[in-house]
């Protein structure tokens, strides 16, 4: 059974930091697409960044230069650094793994994935 775990949100104030971690469980094998989402209230979910096994990453035009994706594949993790975070960052921040193969791993283009984490949530105040 494919599990995702989130974890590392919480509250902070606008300039500050927060990492994101995914653990991954239950299937074989490694450097699958593997991506964070947010979805804040009222809003549809979006993707964030996106990374393929040979570490190619792709971001989201709100989040780039500030955060940075990262997956360690001998531990099945996958980590989410965000920098200067803004209050429009603020969101239901989740990950998702990609176990059937795509064309492209690029953010811009993912299907919907199958297999979600329950969330970690990231506020962050003015």
């Amino acid at each position: 059974q494919v599990q995702l775990q989130e974890s590392g949100g919480g509250s902070v104030q606008s300039g500050g930091s927060l990492r994101l971690s995914c653990a991954a469980s239950g299937y074989r094998g490694s450097g699958y697409c593997m991506a964070w989402f947010r979805q804040a209230p009222g809003k549809e979910r979006e993707g964030v960044a996106a990374i393929d096994g040979a570490d190619s990453t792709s971001y989201a035009d709100a989040v780039k230069g500030r955060f940075t994706i990262s997956q360690d594949n001998s531990k099945n993790t996958l980590s989410l650094q965000m920098n200067s975070l803004k209050p429009e960052d603020t969101a239901m921040y989740y990950c998702a793994v990609y176990l059937s193969r795509l064309k492209s791993c690029t953010l811009q283009t993912l299907p919907t994935a199958r297999y979600w984490g329950q969330g970690t949530q990231v506020t962050v105040s003015s």
